[in-house]
């Protein structure tokens, strides 16, 4: 009966078309009988999810529990190249990863805790950090002190942050268009390039890398030019831009340099 109600209204919007009317009386009704069927992608399955006892991120330690503190050097090579743990999921779906090397206050991770535990739902989703607590100290002299007098007293500690890190990492029965609103705003205020990625997006941001330096038809790259020493420009490149062949520049990142 359908099939030939279609085939009698198929016939009638000929006919209009053919006296010049596109528009015709029954333009309205074909887009009902066009609706038809709807195919709609089938929900992921979240059988083998399992939930840990306390979904939510814990909180952070201001101050490490050192015995005695100890002053360190900036030692910027904390936050310099690429990151070398701490590169790939382990239990959650998404996360945030940092695209650029810096140092997270303890302000920060006080913010992402209490920004994502307020916006979650603790019975469907999960967080969990894949950084440490605030360790590295940092010295400050008080305003208006003189020069001199030796290095400052501790003022407060950081944890640095490389380049590829894993900040937070979420998980649970959601999608990722259920929390991408709540870590993108936790990305926009680091301290950092931090962008949201989820497992597969991070995979193909590694392969994409990989396959541009197999692919790469320039000979002539920071690699061979700087072993081959051409012009003797060994003698003003350092043991970074040889280990990672041009691709950092302190903390910052080149993604399109192979």
């Amino acid at each position: 009966m359908m099939s030939f109600i279609k085939t009698a209204v198929g016939g009638l919007t000929g006919i209009c078309r053919v006296h010049g009317h596109q528009q015709g009386l029954l333009h309205s009704h074909l887009k009902i009988l066009a609706a038809g069927l709807k195919t709609y992608e089938i929900p992921p399955d979240y059988r083998d999810v399992v939930l840990p006892e306390k979904p939510k991120l814990k909180f952070m330690k201001k101050v490490p529990n050192f015995k005695k503190a100890r002053k360190e050097m900036k030692k910027l090579r904390d936050i310099q190249g690429p990151a070398k743990t701490g590169t790939d999921f382990t239990t959650g779906e998404y996360a945030i990863v940092a695209l650029g090397g810096g140092y997270l206050h303890w302000g920060h991770m006080e913010m992402m805790r209490l920004t994502i535990n307020r916006k979650m739902d603790p019975r469907t989703t999960f967080a969990r950090w894949r950084i440490n607590s605030p360790f590295k100290p940092v010295t400050r002299k008080s305003l208006g002190h003189r020069m001199g007098g030796g290095k400052g007293a501790i003022d407060h500690y950081v944890t640095p942050i490389k380049y590829g890190r894993l900040i937070v990492e979420v998980g649970g029965k959601v999608e990722l268009g259920e929390i991408q609103h709540i870590l993108t705003e936790v990305a926009k205020k680091m301290p950092f390039p931090a962008k949201v990625m989820s497992r597969e997006s991070l995979a193909v941001m590694q392969q994409k890398q990989a396959d541009m330096e197999q692919n790469n038809q320039n000979p002539w790259t920071f690699k061979e030019i700087a072993w081959g020493n051409m012009m003797g420009m060994r003698r003003v490149l350092s043991p970074f831009d040889l280990n990672n062949h041009g691709r950092f520049k302190g903390k910052f990142h080149f993604p399109g340099r192979v």
